[in-house]
């Protein structure tokens, strides 16, 4: 079915506006500054020197500090989920916009690896023109120690090249460590690598501060490709026409340049020595804002989740799925939301999120996540919580004497799917264990649904195994039995779906 153009500039215009306004902001800081250091007269005797390498290695590194500013913001989850739960953003379409921030991080660092690989290849040629172009006129414009030094010197013995070639090993590691096959089949990797973005911007700091690019400072005394009179006699270098005819050479110190001679619009004269000064570094203006925010809020979460949750039930469903019920002091939250585990009894680095199936209310403090086992982190964690003899449907309360080991949690964080009960009519469909956001959203209708404007609910669930459904039977069959109860049959639909037979004749 078509969608008028009203309705997709409704659901998807202001996300298209800010990706278009993100590349504006790239092509303008790109194409700037180009133009400075390809026209630009402070830049005159470098770009001499250096030709196209200076303007693309430059332009690619305003690029680079741009993405490298924004690509932290997204990762700032509870700034994510204040302004989800804020009552100063109503709009539907901003929280909207929020859902696509692990996309727009993905954009920026897709960005990143691509504006990496420009400037690194623009700097290899400026190494090689540093080199072979080594200026004896100003020497102090000069990386290179001598004409035709080893470039590959200029790479591993000055900061900029050195911390640059470190920056691209950390890059390459994050990089291939992102990638999906190896998300899926090897977790850790991906999570110990990413973490390598803070040696990557303390690298970037540093990469920075070694001053080897210059600008003339002294413009006005000395333009851009003026003539020195003394140099040009020191040298045996002619002058041109119009010169040697109306003036000698040089001129003496006692007499002053004649005003013909300093005004002549043909040709500028030189007032002294050009002077060059390293640009001042701009990078930690732009990261330095969005780099203490995120540093600050780890900083916080790592505070608030320093005190351990009090595990009040263990229960072990079917079909591989373990739920985890807990208490917290001061812990709130909202149904959609998710949160993470740590447990330095199974792993002292490692944190994985877990949607929360049911959220704390007024009336009740106990939250809880059902648990999918795979993988080696969900499996030593299933052997430290329930005993080796635990049976599906096994119940530990937590009045038996059970040492249970330290849980911390961080969050709890925003997602997509608190918006399902800010509308009138939501359709949920899930697969699976991926049921687990709108368990918390029925939790939540079972404890009170009047206070939302959620009007009608159509859950949609399928499974391989008929045995899944097991896991929130009870919730399900109350949640029917209160509406009824409540004339309000009509409110939740519920649909289940098998899509395997397989074993149903042993099930009864």
């Amino acid at each position: 079915m078509a969608v008028s153009w009203r309705s997709w500039l409704a659901n998807e215009g202001v996300k298209h506006l800010c990706l278009l306004i993100w590349l504006s902001m790239n092509v303008l800081l790109f194409w700037k500054t180009f133009l400075l250091y390809n026209q630009g007269p402070e830049y005159h005797y470098l770009h001499q020197m250096l030709g196209l390498g200076l303007c693309l290695s430059r332009a690619s590194a305003s690029v680079l500090n741009l993405n490298c500013s924004l690509i932290l913001l997204p990762m700032c989850r509870i700034l994510l989920a204040f302004l989800r739960g804020s009552q100063k953003v109503p709009s539907r379409r901003t929280r909207r916009l929020l859902d696509k921030s692990r996309t727009f991080h993905i954009t920026c660092g897709v960005t990143i690896c691509i504006f990496s690989g420009v400037h690194v290849a623009a700097h290899l040629v400026n190494a090689l023109n540093f080199s072979v172009n080594y200026s004896e006129d100003f020497v102090e414009l000069n990386a290179a120690r001598y004409r035709n030094e080893d470039p590959r010197k200029l790479l591993f013995t000055t900061v900029p090249g050195l911390t640059g070639v470190c920056m691209v090993v950390v890059l390459f590691l994050m990089i291939t460590a992102s990638t999906y096959a190896i998300r899926v089949s090897n977790y850790d990797i991906f999570w110990y690598t990413h973490n390598l973005f803070f040696v990557f911007y303390m690298l970037l700091m540093l990469h920075v501060s070694g001053g080897l690019l210059k600008y003339q400072t002294n413009l006005d005394t000395h333009p851009p490709g003026c003539i020195n009179l003394n140099r040009t006699s020191s040298q045996n270098i002619s002058l041109p026409e119009y010169f040697s005819e109306h003036f000698h050479e040089p001129f003496p110190e006692e007499f002053s340049k004649p005003e013909e001679f300093t005004q002549n619009t043909f040709v500028k004269i030189c007032m002294e020595e050009p002077r060059f000064q390293a640009n001042f570094p701009q990078t930690w203006l732009w990261i330095s804002g969005p780099l203490c925010l995120y540093c600050a809020e780890r900083l916080y979460r790592y505070i608030r989740s320093n005190k351990p949750v009090t595990i009040i039930s263990v229960i072990s469903h079917p079909s591989d799925v373990m739920e985890i019920r807990m208490v917290k002091e001061n812990f709130k939250a909202r149904p959609g939301q998710y949160i993470i585990l740590h447990c330095p009894s199974v792993s002292a680095l490692e944190n994985h999120p877990f949607t929360l199936t049911m959220c704390p209310t007024e009336t009740k403090a106990t939250f809880g996540v059902h648990l999918k086992i795979v993988g080696d982190w969900t499996e030593r964690f299933r052997d430290l919580l329930l005993p080796p003899s635990s049976q599906d449907s096994e119940i530990l309360p937590f009045i038996q004497s059970r040492n249970y080991p330290k849980l911390y949690i961080d969050g709890p964080f925003g997602s997509p799917f608190e918006e399902s009960l800010n509308y009138e009519i939501s359709l949920c469909v899930a697969g699976g264990i991926g049921v687990t956001p709108f368990a918390s959203i029925l939790n939540t209708l079972l404890d009170d649904w009047k206070p939302y404007k959620l009007r009608r609910l159509y859950f949609i669930w399928v499974c391989r195994d008929i045995q899944s459904f097991r896991w929130f039977a009870d919730l399900l069959c109350m949640l029917h039995n209160k509406f009824w109860q409540e004339n309000r049959p009509d409110y939740v639909n519920i649909q289940l779906y098998l899509s395997q037979t397989d074993g149903i004749q042993v099930c009864g």
